[in-house]
C-alpha cells in the first residue's frame, strides 16, 4: 500500500524538479549556503509537486486507460481509492505551501501556487486536452521549480528568476514534443491535443529545432547579467549545440522515435548539467549601488 502512494507522486519527476531547485537555490547562495533553508525548501517544494502530480493521476484516469505506457497506473488499476488519493493530493498541498510560508517565504509560496494553479488547473483539467498551446502553457509551471529555489534565498524576482524562468520554460517545449513523438500512437489514440498529434510530426520537429535554438541563444544570459561565469558559459554553450545539432539529425532521418528518444534523453543530460553548473559557477553581480560605494571608498 505505501508503495502505492508513493508511486502516484510519479517519484521521478519529483527528483527531476528538486535537481532544478538545488541549482536556483546555490546560484542565489552564492556559496554562503542555509542548509537548513534549502532543506525547508526541497521538502516544501517536493510536497506541492507531489500533490500536482497526484492530482494529474486523478485528472487523467480516462486518458491513460487508454494508452499503453500508462494502463498499468495505481488509479487505473483501481488499486487506491479516487477519495483516498485526493485527500492524500490535498495533505501533500497544503502542507507544501504551508511550509513554504513559514520556514521559507511568502513570494516562494507564491510562485508555488500559482506553478500549481496553473499545471493542475489550466493545463491538466482543460489545456492538455483540448489545445494544442497546452504545452506552453504547462512550461510556465514546469520552470518554476528553479524559480521558487532562487527566491527562496533573495525573497525578491529579480533578472536572474526571470532569466531562470525564461531558460527553463523554453527547455521543457522540445523535451515534451519529443516525448510527445516518441509516444505518437498512444497520444493519438487518447486524443491528446499536442502538437505533433494536431499538426504532425514534421511541424512539431520544426518546433522542436527551433526552441532548441532559443534555448542556445538564451543560456548565455545569464553569464551577461553577470550571475554566472565563464565555466558555466562554455560548459552550458558546448551541450546546448550539441543537443541543437542532434535536432538538425532530425531532417535526415524517418526514424521518428529514435531521434526523439535521443532529444529527449539529451534534453535530461543538458538541463542537468545546466543546474549543475549555475550551481558552482556563480558571480555577485555588480550594482550601481556597489559601484558607487566602492568610488567612495
Amino acid at each position: 500500500m505505501i508503495r502505492y502512494y508513493l508511486t502516484i507522486i510519479k517519484p521521478k519527476i519529483v527528483l527531476g524538479n528538486l535537481i532544478s531547485v538545488v541549482g536556483g537555490f546555490l546560484l542565489a547562495s552564492r556559496g554562503n549556503i542555509n542548509y537548513s533553508l534549502l532543506f525547508f525548501a526541497l521538502i516544501s517544494v517536493c510536497f506541492i509537486i507531489a500533490s500536482g502530480c497526484v492530482f494529474n493521476n486523478i485528472i487523467d484516469r480516462d486518458i491513460d486507460i487508454k494508452m499503453h505506457r500508462t494502463q498499468s497506473r495505481i488509479l487505473v488499476k483501481g488499486l487506491l481509492s479516487i477519495k483516498h488519493s485526493l485527500i492524500y493530493a490535498i495533505v501533500l498541498g497544503i502542507t507544501g505551501c504551508a511550509l513554504l510560508y513559514y520556514k521559507v517565504n511568502a513570494l516562494s509560496m507564491c510562485l508555488a501556487i500559482i506553478a500549481f494553479v496553473v499545471y493542475v488547473v489550466i493545463y491538466s483539467l482543460y489545456m492538455k486536452r483540448h489545445s494544442v498551446y497546452s504545452t506552453l502553457i504547462g512550461s510556465l509551471s514546469g520552470a518554476m521549480p528553479p524559480v521558487i529555489g532562487y527566491c527562496a534565498v533573495t525573497n525578491e524576482f529579480d533578472c536572474a528568476a526571470l532569466i531562470l524562468q525564461f531558460i527553463f520554460s523554453v527547455w521543457q517545449i522540445p523535451h515534451s514534443y519529443s516525448v510527445a513523438i516518441y509516444n505518437f500512437k498512444d497520444y493519438q489514440i487518447a486524443k491528446i491535443a499536442v502538437l505533433p498529434v494536431v499538426k504532425g510530426i514534421s511541424v512539431a520537429k520544426n518546433h522542436i529545432i527551433v526552441y532548441i535554438l532559443v534555448f542556445v541563444i538564451s543560456t548565455p544570459m545569464l553569464t551577461i547579467s553577470g550571475y554566472t561565469g565563464y565555466k558555466y558559459l562554455l560548459v552550458v554553450t558546448a551541450v546546448s549545440i550539441g543537443w541543437f545539432v542532434i535536432s538538425l539529425l532530425g531532417y535526415k532521418t524517418s526514424n521518428h522515435r529514435l531521434w526523439s528518444y535521443r532529444i529527449f534523453v539529451f534534453s535530461i543530460i543538458v538541463i542537468t548539467i545546466f543546474s549543475i553548473m549555475i550551481s558552482i559557477d556563480f558571480i555577485t553581480p555588480i550594482s550601481f549601488k556597489n559601484i558607487i560605494t566602492y568610488n567612495y571608498q
